[in-house]
């Protein structure tokens, strides 16, 4: 007689059990290596725990279940499924700062009073360009106001040249307050 419950676990819920692990560990190893290039002292540790924790239960059961080639599937498909889900997690939390400098050969005055009028600090300065006298502008703000900061250059001088670079730390500046416990909790 087939054991079905033997049957069911070994080929469909270990597997699956198996994915959901390496979902989770290899989406801690996304978000633990951004703490770690923003310098979160006291979340990167933690996040590296747990995720070699998952990561040892899951390879557990694989050489538990050397016979068990769905396994081997189970993993592989869960560490590329994992990288993913990481990448989107890290995108949707939108974590950081961001430096944006805006070239411009028109009159950025309006641009300057629009960004300013948004909450951000700005700062701008005369420079020559290959074709002759521009303006440089530049704005730090949170990940998540990019797109607004962009929008608003567009809006402007649609032919401005920008560009956008990480920043890893920023002091004496005109930022948004944030002093909730998790700001707190991850900063060095």
């Amino acid at each position: 007689m087939i054991d079905f419950d033997g049957v069911l676990f070994n080929w469909f819920l270990l597997p699956l059990m198996i994915f959901l692990a390496r979902i989770m560990d290899v989406s801690l190893g996304t978000m633990r290596i951004i703490s770690l290039s923003r310098g979160w002292r006291r979340l990167t540790p933690l996040l590296g725990f747990v995720e070699v924790l998952i990561w040892l239960l899951a390879i557990r059961q694989i050489f538990n279940h050397l016979n068990n080639p769905i396994c081997y599937l189970a993993y592989a498909s869960g560490f590329a499924t994992g990288i993913f889900t990481g990448m989107t997690i890290e995108n949707r939390l939108a974590i950081g700062w961001r430096v944006v400098r805006v070239i411009t050969r028109l009159d950025a005055s309006e641009l300057i009073t629009s960004l300013r009028a948004s909450g951000f600090g700005v700062t701008a300065t005369d420079a020559v360009g290959n074709t002759g006298p521009v303006k440089i502008v530049f704005t730090v703000v949170k990940r998540a106001d990019v797109q607004s900061v962009i929008g608003q250059v567009r809006h402007f001088n649609p032919k401005a040249f920008y560009s956008v670079e990480d920043v890893r730390s920023a002091s004496e500046g005109i930022f948004p307050t944030n002093s909730s416990l998790v700001s707190r909790f991850l900063v060095r």
